[in-house]
């Protein structure tokens, strides 16, 4: 396989993995908490690496995305005390934990190739250039495999608990009500959000995983009436931009992952500026009719 064909194909990966839960990050209204999210996962990957002293160990994944869901279990903790509302509990908790993680690096770890850069923006042709050989054969990106087993994960995850998610995201007092554990269900969720959030940051950034996450579902959003149209429509808009986002940076010899996210920001500018435009046509023909 190609590097330019493996690298095409990580893009729609990780967009997918990305897109997928993002669409019940969007009907609960927790974008902004995958941003904290992002930020907080620096200190689990150096705690997974005092440990395991392996940059490549899957144990930093699962340190960082444990370190992403203490912002959630934080940030609902500070907001369930009523001393603190709004979003003012996750600009408490991330920066601080991204700020340790900061300290934690350049004190301890800085002969160590850990780039806090990269970690911020990621690098996506970089993410794609180690390949994975079998029988002297490339087959495509090892890191493909990785975001394929994330968003297999997620396929199942959102599968499973489909209805249980459903219930919870929209009516959380009639969840409980009818004996869901709403909070475990959540605090489930949260973790593979941070799980994906922590895998997709090799190829995406903290800051450029937002894009991924939050605007296909967003866009969906506005053009769907259902919860199943909503989730093929995030599918379709994010293999759609991560392709197109892709082939346009390659060409414009820009950086990938940043081309996915402005190209999913003008698709969805588009769409609203359609929709606004849809709505005030209706308007418009509702008060020319005759009463």
């Amino acid at each position: 396989m190609s590097l330019v064909v493996g690298t095409a194909l990580l893009a729609v990966v990780t967009a997918l993995a990305c897109a997928l839960p993002g669409v019940f990050v969007v009907l609960r209204r927790s974008s902004m908490l995958v941003d904290a999210i992002g930020h907080a996962v620096l200190p689990g990957i150096v705690v997974g690496y005092f440990f395991t002293r392996d940059l490549d160990s899957p144990l930093l994944i699962i340190g960082a995305a444990l370190a992403g869901l203490v912002v959630v279990l934080g940030s609902e903790w500070l907001t369930r005390t009523g001393l603190i509302t709004g979003d003012a509990p996750q600009g408490l908790i991330f920066p601080a934990l991204f700020s340790a993680g900061v300290i934690l690096v350049t004190l301890n770890f800085a002969n160590v190739h850990l780039d806090t850069h990269a970690v911020l923006v990621g690098d996506l042709n970089l993410a794609a250039w180690e390949q994975l050989i079998v029988n002297g054969t490339s087959i495509g990106p090892a890191y493909l495999y990785v975001m394929l087993g994330v968003l297999a994960l997620n396929i199942i995850f959102l599968g499973v608990f489909h209805t249980k998610l459903k219930v919870t995201t929209f009516d959380a007092q009639f969840a409980t009500s009818i004996g869901i554990r709403a909070g475990l269900v959540n605090a489930a969720f949260m973790f593979l959000v941070s799980l994906t959030v922590t895998a997709a940051f090799n190829a995406t950034g903290a800051i450029l995983v937002i894009a991924l996450m939050i605007v296909p579902p967003a866009t969906a959003y506005l053009l769907s009436q259902s919860l199943p149209a909503m989730i093929t429509l995030t599918a379709v808009i994010a293999v759609a931009g991560a392709l197109a986002g892709f082939w346009t940076a390659y060409v414009l010899d820009a950086a990938t992952s940043a081309g996915m996210a402005v190209f999913y920001g003008l698709v969805f500018v588009i769409v609203l500026a359609a929709t606004r435009i849809g709505q005030r046509r209706r308007q418009g023909i509702r008060a020319l009719a005759p009463v």
